[in-house]
């Protein structure tokens, strides 16, 4: 009798670990995505109006080479940008950091304004972080 083939069974791929975070204040109301856990696409995830109803305004920053730094400077960048974070929380709704990309996406009320001072001021807090958007001038 010819034996029937099996489809393949999916496994998961080997990855790099990223780095341990100590339990800190900055770090313990974060949640760390896990590398198996199925995760939407981010515009999936995003949320575009507030509790209010009111549409939300994002912004994108990149933190060039933050994965390759050590543990502890990884830990540093993190504590100064929640630092930063802190002083926005009554019109952050969305935070989301991912290492693998160096990326940092923040969705915020959407005031005149906000969207360059808290860049701004994640910007003061670590120099390296960079607003990505469009160039206007010509």
């Amino acid at each position: 009798m010819p034996r029937k083939s099996r489809p393949p069974v999916p496994r998961a791929a080997p990855h790099r670990t990223e780095p341990a975070l100590p339990e800190t204040p900055a770090t313990s109301s974060l949640r760390r995505a896990s590398a198996f856990e199925p995760i939407e696409p981010l515009w999936q995830r995003l949320p575009s109006r507030d509790a209010d109803g009111q549409r939300l305004a994002d912004f994108m920053m990149l933190i060039p080479g933050l994965k390759r730094r050590s543990e502890i400077e990884i830990r540093q960048r993190m504590e100064a940008i929640h630092a930063v974070l802190e002083n926005y929380q009554e019109v952050i709704a969305f935070v989301e950091l991912n290492l693998r990309i160096n990326t940092l996406w923040v969705s915020v009320q959407a005031r005149p304004g906000l969207c360059l001072e808290i860049p701004a001021a994640i910007h003061a807090a670590v120099p390296e972080a960079l607003l990505i958007g469009q160039h206007t001038e010509r």
